[in-house]
């Protein structure tokens, strides 16, 4: 099969494209033929080899994909050659053709929703959902406001919270995207590049903030964040790029909260509870994942750099 594998780590330049025996599965374990796989920014920090993510070499990028079960190994149940499904991690790496995978890592892709689609859903959903109610504890009525509207996380997350019967206010960076917020739910987007835009996020609440701010960027906000919390409010640290100083004072007055995430922490439980309300979104509708671009898989290295365009929105998927 065609694979793309990565034998050092550095920067997209280190991927290779090559061919690899097919996967079989053993006990437990089931083989997916990829029909499109996700690209995410964890991605790029495990082929760096940075930030607590070190793959032993040589490795397969990729966490996510959607696609059709081809073989299953024994005591496997419920899982038949022929379903769709989408992934939710893999053993072997999903910028690949096939990808060897734990039962456990399927899950049922309804028919509605295009397997491209489907492999925009492991990580941004997951991260999204565990953001806003395992760890933000969002509740009907409350204000969120989302850093970062139009990226995968972000886009899930807007969609989730508007689903909920959250108000929902997201922030972009360029006039297309700011559109796009506002087309997927949020009362009202705010360009992040505006020196002002916390200010005005605070007048639109009429000067009480948001109760749960969903952070993709906490090494260029999370100090200012504090200003517009509201009381009890609470920070969701999704991702940062370095260190950031805060005013504790801040945090102090509004008996704020700062959590942090790392959607691989969850529990089994936690993974239920996100797959659950994940398959009952797409079925419902109320999920559309957003595909920005779509890429041959021997163009990982142009996917990975597409990640850092700052008016990129949606998700980069590779097509095998």
């Amino acid at each position: 099969m065609q694979a793309i594998q990565a034998r050092q780590y550095g920067g997209p330049d280190v991927m290779r494209r090559l061919e690899l025996p097919d996967p079989a599965p053993g006990a437990g374990q089931a083989v997916v033929r990829v029909r499109a796989a996700g690209v995410n920014p964890v991605d790029t920090l495990m082929l760096a080899g940075t930030q607590g993510y070190a793959p032993r070499l040589p490795f397969t990028p990729g966490l996510d994909a959607a696609g059709v079960v081809e073989a299953v190994g024994s005591g496997v149940e419920g899982l038949a050659p022929g379903e769709r499904v989408y992934l939710s991690g893999s053993l072997s790496g999903t910028y690949a053709e096939r990808v060897l995978c734990q039962a456990g890592q399927l899950h049922p892709l309804p028919e509605s929703c295009s397997f491209s689609q489907g492999a925009a859903l492991g990580v941004p959903y997951a991260a999204a959902y565990r953001a806003l109610f395992q760890r933000g504890r969002a509740r009907p009525g409350e204000t969120v406001l989302i850093h970062g509207a139009t990226g995968g996380v972000g886009l899930a997350a807007l969609q989730w919270a508007a689903a909920s019967g959250l108000e929902v206010l997201g922030t972009a960076g360029f006039p297309e995207g700011l559109e796009l917020v506002r087309a997927q739910g949020a009362r009202r987007a705010f360009d992040h590049f505006d020196p002002e835009h916390l200010q005005q996020v605070l007048e639109f609440t009429r000067g009480r903030g948001v109760d749960v701010i969903l952070e993709m960027a906490a090494h260029v906000h999370l100090g200012r964040d504090l200003s517009v919390m509201a009381p009890g409010g609470r920070i969701v640290v999704i991702g940062s790029r370095g260190p950031v100083e805060v005013n504790p004072r801040d945090l102090m007055t509004r008996e704020g909260q700062i959590l942090g995430l790392l959607v691989f922490n969850a529990s089994e439980r936690d993974r239920a509870e996100i797959h659950a309300a994940l398959g009952a979104g797409l079925n419902h509708g109320t999920l559309q994942p957003v595909v920005r671009l779509e890429l041959p898989l021997e163009d990982a290295p142009r996917a990975h750099l597409a990640l850092a365009d700052q008016h990129a929105y949606g998700k980069v998927i590779l097509v095998p």
